[in-house]
């Protein structure tokens, strides 16, 4: 087995991935699964701003890991790669300066190890949009798939589209045969002999994390900063002071960050109002202005969505929770905007004692869900008839989806742009030896069972 170690380094955190494929793989083609993983405690490396040997440090643990998950003997040629996301895109637009350092320290540490470190760097939003389409169709073997007899077919299967819901972006990602009006949002691929053409767009701001710190800079602004606030989107039940600058920290609040003092606390009451908490969340989409044929939000192209779309990471969790926690199935529109009410109407206390291990993240669920409506109805055009065709899912048999392993199978050239060679792989030669072990047993057991029955007929005569 050969090994290769991604880094996923997100707004909120960062999780280590461990891959592993046959070394003997033909072609340049084989199937990479999931070896392990690690998440790595703490916050993301984007909060180490202000003192960024700190990230580094942050990792040590989980490479601590992947030092016992990986024999010793492939260490040399295991590939390492770090790719930071979103929340490092914010403090590159903040601080130019800190994200080079944040980035420098993580490389140190990256450097201490005996794996072959390839680098660390930030990925643009349609990088990540497109690995993580690459990651899930890969996964489903949409793109090629082993024969029964070990040989290399393309299925004639169509791809399925992508969307992503992080801490600090949102991606969609699907192949069109529309016209693509914003050139920035088309990506030509040739993956094993076939040419894709993929629409994609990354919305910065449009993450969870993010939305969140929006929606309350909205809410301040609504009742002109006074000391307590009502908070239509928290349960009844539930309160808490926070001080301005945890709100007015990022890039994606700045504009609108009021003249008091950011170490000013202000009180933010639960009221489970549904029906203000979903007027207050559209506020931070634009569905006016647009300049093409058609758009999502805020001005940007979008072709009529088409197809199979798989939706993962915090579009996984929120769904994850509709139907786990509150018991609702979600398949349509209309399943979805019932639990939003439902989970927005439910007291602090209620919400508790259904999910007290999701103490910290019980309060947003509302909104957040309410988010997730309108983001895929509203923004993406979702409808009763598209809808249902989304999968909600965290993984593909062991294997995550995220753009991690499509970022590795692109730089270490796993994905050949031509098509493998049609001739059968060496897995072929086991199968010949299996099959004709199964005919001469078969023959043999028939061969035994007709003599065993003249036998017997014989001696009944």
């Amino acid at each position: 087995l050969q090994y290769g170690i991604v880094l996923d380094a997100g707004s909120s955190h960062t999780a280590m991935f461990i891959y592993k494929w046959p070394a003997d793989k033909e072609n340049d083609t084989g199937v990479v699964s999931e070896h392990g993983m690690c998440d790595v405690e703490g916050p993301g490396i984007s909060s180490y701003s202000s003192n960024p040997p700190a990230a580094g440090t942050s990792l040590e643990h989980c490479l601590n890991q992947a030092l016992r998950d990986v024999p010793k003997e492939k260490h040399v040629g295991t590939p390492l790669y770090l790719g930071a996301t979103a929340g490092m895109r914010l403090l590159n637009i903040a601080d130019p300066q800190a994200s080079d350092a944040v980035l420098r320290a993580v490389a140190a540490t990256l450097k201490m190890y005996p794996f072959d470190f390839r680098g660390a760097k930030i990925l643009s939003g349609e990088e990540e949009g497109v690995f993580g389409w690459v990651t899930a169709n890969y996964l489903l073997e949409n793109f090629i798939k082993r024969g029964w007899l070990g040989e290399w077919i393309q299925p004639q299967k169509k791809t399925l589209g992508a969307m992503d819901f992080g801490g600090a972006s949102t991606q969609i990602t699907f192949e069109t045969r529309d016209t693509i009006e914003n050139p920035r949002n088309e990506v030509m691929l040739k993956l094993y002999g076939q040419a894709y053409k993929v629409y994609t767009h990354s919305f910065l701001c449009y993450g969870r994390d993010q939305v969140l710190k929006r929606l309350l800079s909205k809410l301040l602004q609504t009742e002109s900063y006074q000391e307590t606030v009502s908070h239509p989107c928290w349960p009844m039940g539930y309160n808490k002071s926070l001080l301005l600058s945890s709100i007015y920290d990022s890039p994606c609040t700045e504009k609108e960050r009021p003249s008091l003092a950011l170490t000013t606390t202000v009180t933010l009451v639960g009221t489970g109002n549904g029906n203000l908490c979903a007027l207050h969340v559209s506020k931070l989409f634009d569905f006016t202005n647009c300049s093409f044929s058609r758009c999502s939000f805020d001005g940007v192209f979008q072709p009529k969505v088409s197809g199979n779309f798989i939706a993962f990471s915090a579009f996984f969790y929120t769904v994850d929770f509709i139907q786990t926690v509150m018991g609702r199935p979600v398949h349509l529109p209309s399943d979805l905007k019932e639990a939003t009410e439902t989970i927005c109407a439910t007291s602090w206390s209620e919400l508790l004692q259904k999910a007290p291990k999701l103490e910290k993240r019980l309060p947003d669920y509302c909104a957040v869900s309410i988010f997730v409506y309108l983001l895929t109805t509203k923004g993406y055009s979702f409808n009763n008839h598209s809808f249902p065709n989304i999968a909600f899912q965290k993984k593909v048999g062991e294997t995550s989806i995220g753009w991690a392993l499509g970022y590795m199978l692109n730089l270490t050239n796993m994905i050949p742009a031509e098509k493998p060679s049609s001739h059968k792989s060496m897995l072929y030669n086991y199968w010949v030896i299996l099959i004709l072990l199964f005919v001469v047993t078969t023959l043999t057991s028939l061969v035994t069972a007709i003599c065993l029955l003249r036998h017997s007929k014989s001696s009944i005569i």
